[in-house]
């Protein structure tokens, strides 16, 4: 199979390419370099390319024949990881670090298109590849739709590299991949004095705790069990020292869900808990909610063509269920307004010592997948304009 072959071909310049960007790596909506570096490469190969939204990059490869146009979407952004793999192409920026695989989406990319600028004359339409800034943020997606990289794009494909599954093994699941993932902050105003006198004060820390203890009734019990639902508080900041009574507090935390009915009611129920529970303390409450991203959602269709275009590479065999993830992925802002799939190729390999999860300072992906990565981004986009 010729993706096939040409992705054995460019293994190497992937790699060496993945490994560039790990030792650079750029914070999101940052990355200055990595977009800079990417147009540069895209250019050499005779693609165009555009800078868009400050640091996206978009580019088209026109097939011989007149069709559809798919696109080929993989993120660029780094982590605000300390890096602890100690490999001779650790970070070099201090405190940021490829930790969630980003390195190797815009490596294995620019691998495809390679292979398609290869195999233009026997495209069937065209191919738009989207590389895309600021997913750790959840905002770089929705620049670049507001910028208008989905404008004339039938079909969008995602791959996101996982050290959950082993690695060359390939999960295109239909329904839901990610879940959504909101943000939400509740001030919390009491009356400040001394801690030996608790009488003459409204303790915030207290109410404060007390909001957490009830916010966890709402997965309990105000959603079905057969949803997965989650809310999370991360943070808590309040007082000042051991013998004052703080006066305010503030909790920070973040909602997950697939169900879109959950998401949109979320705010309300976390507004009454936190107040009603205020009121009962003689504090008050005042609830921010932060429209994150939206779940994403695979296509079945085309999550049924992805996994015929990844048996075509690692074979049936290959090809597993992976459970739905509730980390957020803001991929989701494409695939809800064109139809999508987003798939995970697996990287973990025990022998190699490659065992870590995303985000973790020692981080890291079997690179002999690469090859499988570049071939699926190509073969994908190759059956859809076939179809």
């Amino acid at each position: 199979m010729k993706t096939k072959e040409l992705a054995k071909k460019y293994k190497d310049y992937v790699i060496s390419m993945r490994r560039e960007f790990h030792r650079f790596p750029e914070a999101s909506l940052e990355e200055y370099r990595t977009s800079k570096r990417i147009k540069e490469e895209l250019e050499k190969f005779g693609i165009a390319a555009e800078i868009i939204g400050d640091t996206g990059v978009v580019a088209t490869i026109s097939g011989k024949n007149n069709g559809k146009t798919v696109a080929l979407r993989g993120d660029i952004d780094a982590l605000s990881v300390t890096e602890a793999t100690n490999t001779s192409y650790s970070s070099e920026t201090p405190g940021l670090m490829h930790a969630c695989g980003h390195d190797t989406h815009a490596a294995m990319l620019l691998g495809a298109a390679k292979i398609l600028k290869n195999m233009e004359n026997e495209l069937n339409g065209n191919v738009k590849l989207i590389f895309q800034p600021g997913e750790e943020v959840a905002r770089g997606a929705l620049k670049m739709v507001n910028c208008g990289v989905l404008n004339n794009v039938d079909n969008i494909f995602g791959m996101h590299i996982s050290s959950d599954i082993p690695a060359g093994s390939v999960s295109a699941d239909a329904g839901p991949r990610c879940a959504s993932a909101d943000i939400f902050s509740i001030k919390i105003t009491g009356k400040g004095g001394h801690g030996a006198r608790p009488d003459q004060c409204v303790d915030a820390v207290v109410v404060a705790s007390a909001i957490v203890m009830n916010l966890q009734s709402i997965v309990s019990r105000e959603f079905s069990p057969l949803e997965p639902v989650v809310l999370t508080v991360g943070s808590i900041v309040s007082g000042s020292r051991f013998n004052v009574i703080a006066q305010t507090a503030t909790l920070e935390g973040t909602t997950r869900c697939y169900n879109l009915s959950i998401r949109e009611n979320f705010p309300k129920i976390i507004e009454r808990i936190a107040k009603s529970t205020a009121e009962a303390y003689r504090a008050t409450a005042e609830v921010t909610y932060t429209l994150g991203v939206g779940p994403t959602i695979n296509n079945s269709t085309y999550s049924d063509l992805a996994k015929t275009s990844a048996s075509k590479l690692v074979g049936e065999s290959n090809v597993i269920y992976r459970p739905p993830s509730t980390g957020g992925e803001d991929f989701s802002e494409f695939s809800n307004r064109v139809p999508g799939v987003m798939v995970n190729l697996g990287a973990r390999n025990e022998e190699k010592g490659i065992i870590y999860p995303h985000h973790h300072e020692k981080f890291d992906v079997d690179e002999d997948v690469f090859e499988i990565g570049s071939a699926l981004y190509a073969q994908y986009a190759i059956d859809y304009l076939n179809q």
